[in-house]
C-alpha cells in the first residue's frame, strides 16, 4: 500500500506543477499511475481509479501517439482539469488508510526534541 501512496504523492507534485493542465496530467498519470491495477487498492477506491484508468484509454492512438497521449489531447481543459482533481482525491482517500498513512508519514521522536528536565515545571 505504501508504494501506491508514494506514486500517488508524486502524481499530485507533478500536477502541482508547471505548464498545461493536460500535459500535467498525461505526465503524471503515465509516469506514476498507470501499473497500477485498480484491484490492488481499497474497495471505496477501485470504481473511481477504473473510471480514471478508462478516461485515460478511452480513444484510440494515431500518428505513432499512445493511448494516454491521444485521450488527453481529446479532453476538454475542464474534463482535464476534472481528472486532475480525482487524482488528488484519490491520493487523499489512500493517504487516509489507517495502514498507508502510518507507513507513509511515521511518527519520529527525535532527541532534540525533547524538553530537558530542568525546564520542565514541577508542581
Amino acid at each position: 500500500m505504501t508504494d501506491h501512496v508514494d506514486r500517488f504523492r508524486a502524481a499530485v507534485k507533478v500536477l502541482a506543477g508547471h505548464g498545461h493542465i493536460k500535459q500535467r496530467l498525461m505526465k503524471a498519470y503515465e509516469e506514476n499511475l498507470v501499473e497500477i491495477q485498480e484491484d490492488e487498492l481499497p474497495v471505496a477506491l477501485k470504481q473511481d481509479f477504473a473510471d480514471l484508468k478508462a478516461s485515460m484509454y478511452r480513444v484510440s492512438p494515431s500518428n505513432g501517439e499512445g493511448p494516454i497521449c491521444a485521450s488527453v489531447r481529446k479532453m476538454s481543459v475542464e474534463e482535464a482539469s476534472d481528472y486532475a482533481k480525482t487524482v488528488v482525491e484519490l491520493f487523499a482517500a489512500i493517504a487516509r488508510q489507517p495502514d498507508a498513512a502510518q507507513d507513509a508519514m511515521p511518527l519520529q521522536q527525535d532527541e532534540s526534541d525533547r524538553v530537558p528536565a530542568f525546564l520542565v515545571k514541577s508542581v
